[in-house]
């Protein structure tokens, strides 16, 4: 079933940004290299998790921008995780996966930026450090004109902040460093 979502992820984002699917491969990798013996529910959220931004409403992305919270409101946040732990469900259904894994995926996807338990905060370590390693040039060059540099930011802050793992955080300090300094480099 993973080649079949990351078949359906990769022609959901197709066009969109080639960034965003190196984020989700380096997510996986960050998974296998935490827990070799991850099973498939746990790569293909690691796969899927933002699904929810290549089916995104343009009515949302323009309420996540007016919002003084900006990219950590709440309330974004929550539908980000469960609309994108429903679209995944109900590709998984169309395809005959096993409900059980079904439940598995959606539990992942639906806490992978918050964390929770010991696999969502695993998810949550290994979203951030592929974070820090696709997307902070485009966050750079996109968001600080549309945002400001502040938001960005805080945005670099929050990644960096929430991974739960010491192994992690040892990691993805550098990373996090770099973001830092190129932000302030503008």
């Amino acid at each position: 079933m993973l080649a079949k979502v990351i078949d359906f992820v990769n022609k959901t984002f197709s066009g969109k940004s080639a960034s965003q699917i190196l984020h989700f491969e380096r997510t996986v990798h960050w998974i296998k290299h935490f827990r070799p013996s991850a099973d498939e529910p746990l790569l293909i959220a690691a796969y899927s998790h933002d699904i929810e931004r290549g089916n995104r409403d343009p009515k949302i992305a323009e309420m996540i921008v007016s919002q003084d919270s900006g990219f950590l409101d709440e309330k974004f946040l929550k539908y980000h995780q469960e609309k994108g732990a429903e679209i995944i469900g109900e590709f998984l259904a169309k395809n005959n996966y096993s409900s059980d894994n079904i439940t598995r995926v959606k539990m992942l996807v639906s806490k992978h930026e918050v964390g929770g338990n010991e696999d969502q905060n695993l998810l949550k370590d290994c979203d951030s450090m592929s974070y820090f390693e696709t997307q902070v040039a485009g966050f750079i060059k996109n968001k600080v004109p549309e945002l400001g540099k502040q938001k960005v930011k805080e945005k670099f802050d929050w990644m960096y902040e929430r991974i739960t793992s010491s192994e992690s955080k040892k990691i993805a300090k550098p990373l996090y460093e770099k973001a830092i300094a190129s932000l302030n480099a503008i």
